[in-house]
């Protein structure tokens, strides 16, 4: 992208602001994870990472280890069409199923581990596959037999990776509505 994402303009906000408040809409609270002095000025709280440089998996166990929640939403800060219904309807199917991880995915088949709902119960298992050396998101959801929901559409996950990508978010006509089904 050649800038810091969180921090890109969105909306009167930041990015990150825009996601952590569909976030809080969602699930009552928000915490940004990693490069806590980052965020120092946007008027949410933040946590450095435990482990610093261990990818998502890092995040998700320092997420967890701050936590008093038994389900916590884990959202990529580079997702601006995620909504809070959508996000609400992963907390009430993970809840639902009683799983330690629901994770969505796509049409195409794909799952979405940085826009999913982990139960804090599965910290030990994500601790201990962190200490051996595994960053593939899909082995650490293999270890914790995580629940998979289809998404209609895909529209929630699109992720901005270039300038371009964003100029074309920026310019289209609003994000698309999604549904969960199991």
């Amino acid at each position: 992208m050649g800038r810091d994402k969180p921090l890109l303009p969105f909306r009167g906000k930041t990015l990150v602001e825009h996601i952590g408040a569909e976030v809080r809409e969602a699930a009552g609270s928000v915490t940004l994870v990693g490069g806590a002095e980052r965020f120092r000025s946007l008027n949410l709280p933040a946590i450095a990472d435990i482990k610093p440089d261990c990818g998502p998996l890092g995040g998700i166990v320092t997420a967890l280890e701050f936590s008093t929640a038994e389900w916590n939403l884990v959202v990529a800060c580079d997702m601006p069409a995620v909504s809070a219904s959508f996000l609400r309807s992963l907390l009430d199917d993970a809840e639902r199923t009683g799983c330690e991880c629901l994770v969505p995915v796509s049409p195409a088949g794909r799952i979405e581990p940085l826009c999913a709902v982990y139960r804090r119960t599965c910290l030990p298992e994500l601790r201990r596959v962190l200490d051996t050396g595994t960053r593939k998101m899909t082995d650490v959801l293999a270890a914790l037999n995580a629940v998979k929901r289809s998404v209609q559409k895909s529209g929630f996950f699109k992720n901005l990776n270039t300038p371009e990508e964003w100029v074309t978010h920026e310019h289209s006509s609003g994000s698309e509505s999604q549904g969960v089904h199991g």
